[in-house]
């Protein structure tokens, strides 16, 4: 079954949708296309704040591609084309008087591979803050504050000045790259698959900062690992096509799935 032939009878399965007055961000009809290819179909849905939503679904689906919706980062994209609205605090960041920039600016993102900058673990974390013409004592300050948000800094205090971001662990250098995110203190984070290359203790400290996390930011995180889905979120998002299945609280999603694909899927039977 094609995207198309899905929508033909499709209307998304709401759980206790999210009001509108709780959203940080709320999509709209969103629609989006790789040249002539179609990847997302008429996708609706509102992220609360201070919460984490998980989108989940087979490879190929939409999740990531809805994730860099939600920033604009798809706009990197040479041929791709938007149609419809992502309201972010009440604003359409695909208005054609925002600046892409600005956006991106303003939402944090950590990519499934760590990339920290070939620079010193400090530097690392000021480079968005000196963008942002912080300095001095300030800057220090705040640096080190999203260390330790990043459950970083106990273990680079010593040397973080010295040190280049690049000598860290794998699991250090992704809470290295979620530290620089949040230096700029930005409502949205978004994580793209952040702890697949990660090992089970790395994977297991990444788990607890996103818990602790949404007490200051709304996280969207995309995922392939249902027990994670089911272990940090308190929404989930169901995607099969570029289309928007199902979606509502973790707990009911992963309990009682309302749709038979979401079930199938939560169990392992396909995808």
């Amino acid at each position: 079954m094609n995207a198309l032939d899905f929508l033909k009878d499709h209307e998304t399965i709401r759980t206790d949708p999210v009001p509108e007055a709780e959203a940080l961000v709320d999509v709209r009809h969103l629609n989006l296309w790789y040249g002539k290819a179609q990847a997302l179909f008429g996708i609706s849905v509102r992220f609360p704040r201070n919460q984490v939503t998980a989108i989940i679904g087979p490879s190929g689906c939409g999740k990531s591609t809805l994730l860099r919706s939600l920033n604009r980062m798809n706009d990197l994209i040479p041929g791709v084309r938007v149609e419809g609205e992502v309201l972010y605090e009440g604003i359409n960041i695909y208005d054609p008087q925002v600046d892409p920039v600005a956006v991106r600016r303003h939402i944090g993102m950590v990519f499934q591979k760590p990339n920290p900058f070939p620079k010193t673990i400090f530097e690392n974390v000021a480079f968005g803050l000196r963008l942002m013409g912080v300095k001095g004592s300030e800057l220090e300050d705040r640096v080190v504050e999203a260390l330790k948000r990043a459950a970083l800094w106990n273990e680079v205090k010593d040397r973080f000045k010295k040190e280049s971001g690049l000598r860290l662990s794998g699991g250090q250098q992704q809470r290295l790259c979620i530290a620089r995110a949040i230096a700029v203190e930005p409502p949205l984070l978004l994580m793209d698959e952040p702890t697949s290359a990660l090992d089970p203790i790395a994977t297991q400290a990444i788990e607890d900062l996103i818990l602790e996390l949404k007490e200051h930011y709304t996280v969207v995180i995309v995922t392939h690992n249902m027990q994670q889905a089911s272990r940090i979120s308190d929404r989930t998002l169901f995607m099969h096509l570029g289309v928007l299945v199902e979606e509502g609280p973790t707990e009911l999603m992963f309990t009682k799935p309302k749709h038979p694909y979401t079930e199938a899927y939560i169990t392992g039977r396909f995808g």
